[in-house]
């Protein structure tokens, strides 16, 4: 597939990633020093009524965010409408630049542009790549190879467990596990990839100095100190709901390919799903009960080409040697095997589990405890016990 953008980030190379003290003539009031090209880049992202295609035949046709704002106005109006050929050529007051320049001051915040080394090479590859990524945390998990996972906000138990576990495994093989922080499988996903080497990316639809949804605060903080979180929205954008399915392109344009753990028929993740075909990538899908609603999503994946997936090493096995053969599971003291057998994948509660296995509730609450521990069952409400994996 073209790179349509790769030509342009070679020309600009040798541009300042925002962290790295350069030679230029901007200083920001916090004695910070930045690139005359970084603000540029955040100017361009600001000017009203410049979507991003537009933007982006600017930056073909002039070759930089500079030579743009240098360019006159008779020569944007070729490119752009007249009304945002002005606005170009009136610029951007640089107090709208001040908010970013400030939350560059923190060393764990980054903005990698188009024209950055470190910008995902994955998005090179989609049609609509935004201008620049804000990313807290770690940018160089930003071009490791990547897996989307996605599914319901309202997941069940065994939905969540399962996106735990099966993030934990791919994590585990070196993939780092892309998602968008909301509630269930998505945060589901986070802990577990943060359980491996391969980190987690969350992408959301706010801009970085937001938390949407609130509840997740602790998940993100978790995620800026040993993952990252990445927004293409300039500070302060509230979670708007326009911005969410543009978020999805970015989950699905930097992966391999999306796993759809749990998803009904009105959930977003199908518009991730969509986009990640459209986009070239794979699409796996976890099958479910035919009465569930949260599986019904993934049926209805299943039917249109989506690859059927029971266990991570599915996945692992059809991106080939993409990534590196996950490490062999820990064998389980006995006889937690046998009780695994027992528990099965409908939920049971401990007294029927005591009596089923011949054990007592002392003996076999320490090795339920030891198999939740492990990911390999989860503990619902009411005492009742349900198998995962």
């Amino acid at each position: 597939m073209e790179r349509p953008f790769a030509a342009l980030r070679a020309l600009h190379s040798s541009r300042i990633r925002c962290n790295v003290s350069p030679c230029c003539s901007f200083t920001s009031p916090w004695n910070v020093t930045f690139d005359a090209s970084l603000k540029a880049w955040l100017a361009l992202g600001l000017i009203r009524g410049l979507g991003g295609e537009s933007a982006r035949r600017l930056l073909k046709e002039f070759g930089s965010p500079e030579a743009v704002f240098a360019a006159p106005v008779s020569s944007l109006k070729s490119t752009v409408k007249t009304e945002v050929a002005a606005e170009i050529c009136k610029g951007v007051d640089g107090g709208l630049l001040a908010p970013a320049l400030a939350w560059l001051e923190d060393s764990n915040n980054h903005i990698v542009t188009l024209a950055d080394s470190d910008y995902p090479q994955a998005l090179l590859n989609i049609p609509d790549p935004p201008l620049l990524l804000y990313v807290k945390g770690r940018p160089d998990l930003l071009n490791r190879p990547a897996l989307g996972v996605v599914g319901s906000r309202n997941a069940t138990p065994q939905g969540a467990g399962n996106a735990e576990a099966f993030a934990k495994t791919l994590s585990g093989a070196g993939l780092c596990v892309i998602s968008g922080l909301a509630h269930g499988i998505d945060a589901a996903a986070h802990r577990g990839a943060l359980r491996g080497p391969g980190g987690s990316i969350a992408v959301v639809g706010t801009g970085l100095d937001k938390v949407y949804p609130a509840a997740n605060r602790d998940l993100a903080h978790q995620l800026a100190q040993q993952g990252a979180l990445v927004s293409e929205f300039p500070l302060g954008t509230p979670p708007l709901a326009a911005n969410f399915p543009r978020r999805n392109r970015i989950i699905s344009g930097m992966s391999l390919g999306c796993l759809v753990v749990e998803a009904s028929l009105q959930s977003g993740s199908l518009i991730t799903a969509r986009l990640a075909m459209e986009q070239g990538r794979d699409v796996f899908a976890i099958p479910g009960s035919i009465h569930a609603p949260q599986s019904k999503g993934c049926h209805a994946l299943l039917k249109q080409g989506a690859k059927l997936v029971e266990a991570a090493q599915d996945i692992l096995e059809e991106l080939g040697g993409l990534v590196a053969a996950p490490a062999r599971a820990p064998d389980l003291p006995a006889p937690c095997p046998a009780l695994l057998e027992q528990l099965g994948f409908d939920p049971v509660n401990a007294e029927a589990l005591s009596m089923r296995c011949g054990l007592t509730i002392a003996e076999l609450s320490a090795m339920l405890l030891a198999l939740e521990l492990e990911g390999r069952i989860s503990a619902l409400p009411g005492g009742m016990y349900q198998r995962i994996h």
